[in-house]
């Protein structure tokens, strides 16, 4: 069961606010700057400098400034290393616990002594600074539905953080020690980040996805292919933009982190509109604390691609490194130990309802196993209340709490010596899940789920 401990209604309200509606007319003029990206405009408007002046300074790609941060997560491997730091630097107080939130997600429950000391540390943390501590949903999951709203700045001791991109928000990952002090002063420095443009067009074909999409483009640009750059998505049309639901950006913008890209972000538009209206934010304020940020039409972008949806295939990553893409032909019939569903990058119930799709009727293959682990506690309970959990069963998969577990090797689906997964998890690198001698292959979870069925990597499309 998720628990939550944190300030009161009120003090949230308080403290969380950006700047209301007479402050943002003071941003009028970066808003609706035509030259402006994305990262420039958010980044200019959270400039401490302009926060506190009336200045109206542009701040653009490459420059260093200091922003004001709306939000500082930390989770249960990189939270302690930043309460250490507070504590040999000895600094008592933060500079405003309603921004802090420490999450155990990594290994939850505590699956050992070492861990459940951990936690312990987090907890007694969170009693003496009345910040916010979630306990059974993964971070970016729980930021996604409860906390992010548009343009808001949310740094994340975690590098998937970046999924809030989906949402509008300028959100990305540091390090425990820049956490530290982002939780004792309220700021940090960020460079402005270059920005490539992603326009998407065409239509997904029968067992494509989003998670296709983004292994796919990290396939062609290299884990490097977007190194500290900020990733804008783009619709060609309506009828592109309605086939990617916040589920589909959520996993989009996770995943980009993987070709080294700063933030990843998607337009604000209906889509998230209803999503926000669909998953009120815990303090209850979405418009005044939403700045509805547009890229300029006529801003630099340092590179542009397109993306034509309908001439993607199904695709597997692996294994050992993300950008070794193939198209699943290329990978089939290679035999598995386990197929795990899951993690922040696909464990949405967008994903829970294709796998039980699939998985109706039919069994898991007896040489295989297959975990299947939701991203909340609220994916968690809609796939109970809406009789995925009996299918999974039924088919022979098990149905795990939800926690980072098998995606980080620690519990619920760590792999043994030599054994082979295929997985929608974030990452695949060398022991990534368990021992070093296993093997990782990432593809989307109807790939997964139809290489449960058979035992192999399989092509979802028979199934669909």
């Amino acid at each position: 069961m998720q628990t939550t401990f944190s300030p009161s209604s009120s003090t949230l309200q308080q403290q969380h606010q950006t700047p209301n509606n007479q402050d943002i007319s003071r941003y009028k003029n970066i808003i609706d700057d035509k030259s402006l990206t994305f990262a420039e405009k958010i980044i200019s408007i959270k400039n401490v400098e302009t926060s506190n002046t009336d200045s109206k300074k542009m701040c653009m790609s490459g420059d260093i400034v200091i922003v004001n941060v709306d939000l500082a997560m930390a989770q249960d491997s990189t939270g302690p290393l930043a309460i250490r730091s507070l504590n040999e630097m000895g600094i008592e107080n933060l500079y405003d616990s309603s921004k802090v939130l420490l999450v155990l997600d990594h290994t939850f429950p505590a699956a050992d002594e070492k861990v459940a000391n951990l936690h312990a540390m987090i907890r007694d943390f969170v009693s003496k600074h009345n910040c916010m501590l979630i306990q059974g949903s993964i971070s970016h999951q729980h930021i996604l539905e409860q906390l992010a709203t548009p343009g808001m700045i949310i740094l994340g001791a975690d590098s998937h953080t970046c999924q809030a991109g989906c949402i509008s928000a300028f959100a990305t990952g540091i390090g425990s020690t820049e956490i530290a002090a982002v939780w004792t002063t309220g700021q940090l420095w960020l460079q402005v980040p270059e920005t490539i443009q992603i326009k998407l067009s065409g239509t997904f074909n029968k067992g494509i996805f989003a998670r296709d999409l983004i292994l796919d483009h990290i396939g062609k640009v290299g884990e490097d292919g977007a190194n500290y750059k900020a990733l804008e998505w783009k619709f060609s049309n309506d009828y592109v933009k309605r086939q990617f639901s916040m589920d589909s950006r959520a996993c989009i913008s996770n995943a980009s982190m993987e070709c080294g890209a700063k933030i990843s972000v998607f337009p604000i538009d209906e889509i998230t509109t209803k999503y926000l209206d669909d998953y009120p934010r815990i303090n209850n304020n979405n418009e005044a604390e939403k700045i509805v940020i547009h890229p300029g039409n006529s801003a630099k972008h340092v590179d542009e691609y397109e993306i034509e949806c309908n001439k993607i295939e199904p695709q597997v990553s692996g294994p050992d490194n993300v950008d070794k893409v193939h198209t699943v032909g290329e990978m089939a019939n290679i035999e598995i130990d386990q197929a795990f569903i899951g993690s922040s990058t696909n464990g949405r119930i967008e994903d829970m309802e294709i796998v039980a799709r699939m998985l109706k009727g039919r069994k898991v293959h007896k040489n295989t196993r297959c975990v299947i682990t939701p991203a909340s506690v609220k994916v968690y309970e809609d796939a109970i209340k809406r009789g995925y959990v009996e299918i999974y069963i039924e088919s022979g998969a098990f149905f795990t709490n939800s926690t980072c577990g098998a995606c980080v090797g620690t519990h619920l689906g760590a792999l043994g010596e030599n054994e082979i997964c295929i997985s929608s998890s974030s990452r695949n690198f060398v022991g990534r899940m368990g021992a070093l001698s296993s093997k990782v292959y990432l593809a989307s979870p109807a790939t997964v789920a139809a290489s449960a069925i058979e035992g192999k990597i399989a092509d979802p499309r028979r199934y669909l």
